[in-house]
């Protein structure tokens, strides 16, 4: 009798321990959408990105002295430590691992690029203030002309390309890496898997527009463009081994197909207007936002209380 009853809770924990096993398994194997974790990227990137300039058309001048930090230097310190939090989240939920070295490093070069682009903006805000137009290069701003000596132009054109070059480089490569390599990874068999959910379709059109903003301000479009085709020749090798995008794969890929709709047609809306196309002359014309927002929307004269913090 006891042997029997032995027997018999042997039996019943090892068909709890395989139920919870493939449990277990079925969990690990079913990669649900990170509305969380997209979510939380959105939001952040719309407030603590977008929001800079924002915050301080809205904000009173008086709250923020010219010799201290302003609304979107805060703004931009809070985005250079939860951005790359969240990405390192997000590569934690991978379905399959990735190479940790490469996003280590590229989790650093992101942040220095973003703090060299911090200080820079910074004190760009500080020249706005002053009267500089953003439309125009730094020799051919009025506030540079009866500048005294002539080679302080040369320090404020390599702030400029601290700001504008090297401090986008250094941050968005690095960035569109580590989504690529996130990308890389949300392939699979499962049909189950490869639908976007409502929520996640609710957000796709902030993040597209986003992402907009992102590749026109950031004047990185080549780099976007490289990034995206990337991400189309990755989806038809994995297509060749029966594999297709989840929901997350899936999410990030239409979000960017968006985006180079909204920058067509931006190009196309400001294609022929004399003064952007000579600021930016080369094969690919991609006009800044705030560019136009100086050159169209505000006006001429320096005024204080309304000049963006980019």
């Amino acid at each position: 009798m006891t042997t029997r009853k032995r027997r018999g809770k042997d039996l019943h924990t090892t068909q709890t321990s395989a139920a919870g096993g493939l449990k277990d398994n079925s969990q690990k194997k079913m990669q649900h959408f990170h509305l969380d974790l997209w979510f939380c990227l959105t939001v952040q990137n719309w407030i603590l990105d977008f929001g800079r300039p924002i915050a301080m058309i809205i904000l009173p001048l008086e709250w923020f002295p010219l010799n201290k930090p302003s609304a979107g230097d805060y703004f931009h310190m809070a985005y250079n430590v939860i951005t790359p939090f969240l990405m390192l989240k997000l590569m934690e939920r991978s379905p399959r691992a990735l190479p940790r070295s490469a996003v280590y490093l590229c989790i650093i070069t992101f942040v220095m690029g973003a703090s060299i682009h911090l200080v820079g903006d910074s004190i760009n805000h500080r020249l706005i203030l002053s009267g500089y137009q953003l439309h125009l290069s730094v020799r051919e701003n009025p506030i540079f002309k009866d500048l005294k000596p002539a080679s302080l132009i040369d320090s404020f054109e390599l702030l400029y390309y601290y700001d504008e070059q090297l401090g986008h480089l250094m941050w968005y490569i690095p960035f569109f890496i580590i989504l690529f390599i996130y990308f890389t990874g949300c392939f699979t068999k499962a049909k189950e898997q490869k639908k976007i959910p409502v929520s996640g379709w609710l957000l796709l059109g902030p993040s597209a527009l986003y992402y907009w903003y992102l590749v026109t301000e950031g004047q990185i479009t080549e780099l976007f463009l490289i990034t995206f085709l990337a991400m189309v020749a990755m989806v038809i090798y994995q297509q060749r081994k029966g594999l297709s995008a989840d929901s997350n794969g899936l999410f990030l890929f239409c979000s960017f197909s968006g985006t180079v709709l909204l920058v067509a047609l931006w190009v196309a809306y400001l294609w022929n207007d004399p003064v952007l196309r000579k600021k930016y002359p080369g094969l690919i014309y991609v006009p800044e936002p705030w560019s136009y927002y100086t050159l169209h929307i505000t006006p001429k004269e320096p005024l204080n209380n309304i000049r963006p913090d980019f």
